[in-house]
């Protein structure tokens, strides 16, 4: 086999490699993302304040209003005491008896 035999191939090969380089200095010349990291989360941002509600309660001057003092702290004992004894269970329709009795 002579040398001329691989010149074809040597040349596609060449061509590729130009090629694949060619690519990838593009890929590198692309533009920033500087533009596009300056807004990053700003949707986020937005949907999660539009959800708030009273943003600022600390510095709220205007008193708590519709439930008075006695009951709130009514509320406020049976909410902590809910945690010392378990909630009752109960048996739904029969369920769990499997025996039909």
């Amino acid at each position: 086999m002579t040398s001329s035999h691989f010149k074809p191939l040597t040349r596609a090969a060449a061509w590729a490699a130009l090629v694949c380089i060619g690519i990838t200095l593009a890929a590198c010349a692309a533009p920033s993302t500087q533009a596009l990291d300056a807004k990053f989360g700003e949707s986020v941002r937005a949907i999660i304040d539009s959800q708030t509600i009273g943003a600022t309660p600390a510095q709220r001057q205007d008193p708590v209003t519709g439930l008075d003092a006695a009951a709130a702290i009514h509320s406020q004992e049976r909410y902590q005491d809910s945690f010392k004894t378990p909630a009752k269970t109960f048996e739904v329709l029969g369920s769990g008896s499997g025996a039909g009795k």
